[in-house]
């Protein structure tokens, strides 16, 4: 390595002072999904990222998806997959895929990347100390001003009614990281597949959380010219998604972003998971990767 090679590296360590510092023993909440849960490189880096934090003194908590995994083994089995309104439905049947999938071959691989690049990971999902209590989902579609709304039955496809973040807390006592899948349990003891992204705002609600990391397929909210828009708080997002800016698939990321920061999350990032270690760049240097809402 040359000298200015080496001056850069300073340089770079130098810009984050500040940022360790204002997160040392702060705890981030980051959701893993998209393209870097299945480029190997985009994978490899997350996990080192995440062990990074941990080594530094911040405590994250890996909540993850698993969709295309889901779909995947599905068609293998010969079992199609149906969404209403980008909602997978989950009959019994599905419903035990996505343990499979989930809560086995997905969590496990991220744990073992982990592990793998020096961390202490704990795989875990929803149903483990209950720790993530669900209710059915109920859609409704409007119908005619003659006719109720129509009730669509998702199957077991949940929402978050409680979280008991006690074995969060203990994890990160013990310097372990935990990764969470997004399944919860019910009252009546069946298990519901729950959105990844509403699971993860609803951790950092609970835990307090300093920050909420999205990791998305995009460079974050875009404004009509297609440049990142940052810096958000309520009254700004409220005027995008009013003019149409956010709509379609970011508008429930955005959404689920700003419900973390109205309930006492200090920032949400909507981030770029194609940029190799997207999770550093966006807590630790200037310029980021993404977008940040706060409240």
């Amino acid at each position: 390595m040359d000298k200015q090679s080496a001056i850069n590296i300073a340089n770079v360590l130098s810009e984050a002072l500040p940022y360790l510092q204002r997160l040392h023993k702060k705890t981030i909440v980051i959701k893993f999904g998209g393209n870097a849960m299945v480029d190997e490189k985009l994978k490899n880096s997350f996990a080192r990222d995440i062990v990074l934090l941990k080594q530094i003194g911040i405590n994250p908590v890996v909540v993850h998806g698993g969709g295309p995994q889901i779909g995947n083994l599905l068609e293998k089995i010969g079992k199609k997959s149906e969404f209403i309104d980008g909602m997978r439905v989950t009959d019994s049947e599905t419903m035990d895929v996505v343990e499979m999938v989930l809560g086995g071959l997905v969590n496990k691989s991220i744990v073992n990347l982990i592990n793998h690049n020096g961390g202490q990971a704990i795989g875990l999902t929803g149903k483990d100390g209950a720790m993530i209590r669900a209710k059915k989902m109920e859609l409704t579609r409007t119908a005619t001003e003659s006719q109720p709304p129509e009730i669509i039955d998702l199957g077991h496809v949940g929402e978050v009614t409680t979280i008991n973040p006690s074995i969060v807390h203990t994890l990160d006592a013990g310097d372990f990281i935990p990764v969470i899948a997004p399944i919860g349990v019910g009252d009546d003891s069946a298990s519901y597949n729950i959105n990844a992204d509403l699971v993860a705002g609803k951790m950092a609600s609970v835990l307090g959380a300093e920050k909420l990391l999205l990791l998305t397929n995009t460079v974050g909210v875009l404004d009509k010219q297609e440049n990142i828009l940052t810096g958000l708080n309520s009254k700004k997002v409220k005027e995008l998604i009013a003019d149409g800016t956010i709509a379609g698939g970011m508008l429930p990321k955005v959404n689920c972003a700003l419900d973390a920061v109205n309930s006492g999350v200090k920032t949400s990032h909507i981030i770029d998971g194609r940029v190799e270690h997207a999770v550093l760049l966006e807590l630790l240097t200037d310029e980021g990767v993404g977008t940040l809402i706060k409240s």
